[in-house]
């Protein structure tokens, strides 16, 4: 086995996430391995099923290498799927076409989840790791890797709903008939996602991130108290792991931008932001705590090319000519997009971050 380089030669993702000084912005795409791509989509029906393809360690480091091939990005994030602790856990993950995620066995009372634990990382959940090491290796330092989870309250939303949701209302019944269920819940998960997450660093990953794709469904009360609370104990649990401790994290909690200040405060590395926060407001609220992370519109992608650089200057000029910006979509990238605009994406983000740094 070649052993790992320690530092890429593309750190730029890195640097900035430390909020030091770049050559110019960097970008990479969330989901830029995945359905827009026909090399994606070769791979997957080789796979014969998404499960089969997240579950090679082979196949997903040949998805995760595909959009670098294609593009000049500056990450590379792990192919993989936010609920693979849930499915670790024994709740059956599976995935019906045109209706996304389902679980087998959801969680309906207090014993489904007291009878929770923390999955083995090595052992129920070795295929993401081995995926990770291979990754790893594969980039030959070329750009950093990024590993990645849900967060408690995203994986608690689709353990109790058992699929996908607008409103998860049964996870947030739950809440209120139940809270003590519902912590106990997200207490275990929080210690997973933390293991999970240290397991990933201690396999190669560079960077880490939590998605936290459904907190911007909570009200203030309730966000405070079922993810900014377990985002906290995620971040301080990392801090304490000796795999962990160095690698930067980056929160993203969509659609969560009123609490951008008390995200900060959790003593994470950077915040991934949506498009309904404006940058220079969002630099301007947490000053130098954090990096930032975003923040177009996925639906830019489908817009004219000039279109799509306007609206990265105008995305770059907003952040200003300051240290620590990582350019990224507010959300992921959709599957009916020309890949050909992403390139234009990029290549728009590397010239106006040069432009801006020469300024």
């Amino acid at each position: 086995m070649l052993p790992m380089p320690t530092e890429p030669k593309n750190d730029r993702f890195l640097r900035a996430l430390r909020r030091e000084p770049t050559d110019t912005t960097p970008v990479w795409i969330m989901r830029q391995a995945g359905r827009y791509l026909p090399e994606y989509r070769a791979t997957r029906a080789r796979a014969g099923s998404f499960m089969a393809l997240a579950q090679n360690p082979e196949l997903a480091c040949e998805v995760t290498l595909q959009p670098l091939e294609r593009f000049d990005l500056d990450a590379a994030i792990l192919f993989s799927d936010i609920l693979t602790i849930p499915d670790a856990m024994g709740l059956g993950l599976g995935f019906v076409a045109g209706e996304g995620p389902k679980f087998e066995r959801p969680l309906r009372n207090a014993a489904d989840i007291a009878a929770l634990a923390v999955p083995d990382m090595e052992g129920e959940l070795r295929y993401v790791m081995d995926a990770v090491r291979l990754i790893r290796r594969e980039l030959a330092g070329r750009v950093p890797l990024i590993g990645f989870s849900g967060s408690p309250w995203t994986l608690a939303c689709y353990m109790v709903q058992g699929e996908g949701s607008r409103d998860f209302a049964r996870a947030k019944a739950l809440a209120w008939n139940d809270p003590q269920a519902m912590h106990r819940l997200l207490d275990v998960l929080a210690r997973a996602v933390a293991a999970y997450l240290s397991a990933q660093a201690a396999a190669g990953a560079q960077a880490l991130m939590v998605f936290d794709t459904w907190g911007g469904l909570l009200s203030p009360p309730m966000f405070r108290e079922l993810s900014l609370r377990y985002l906290a104990q995620v971040t301080e649990r990392l801090k304490a792991d000796p795999h962990a401790a160095e690698l930067p994290l980056v929160l993203f909690s969509k659609g969560a931008g009123a609490h951008i200040e008390a995200l900060a405060d959790t003593g994470c590395a950077a915040l991934g932001l949506d498009w309904t926060v404006d940058l220079g407001e969002a630099r301007r609220r947490v000053g130098d705590r954090v990096a930032l992370q975003g923040n177009l519109d996925p639906s830019v992608l489908h817009a004219a090319p000039d279109v799509i650089v306007r609206e990265v200057d105008g995305a770059i000029e907003a952040f200003g000519n300051h240290s620590g910006h990582v350019f990224n979509l507010g959300h992921g990238i959709t599957p009916d997009v020309d890949p050909e605009h992403v390139k234009v994406l990029v290549d728009a983000v590397h010239a106006a971050g040069r432009r801006m740094r020469t300024n």
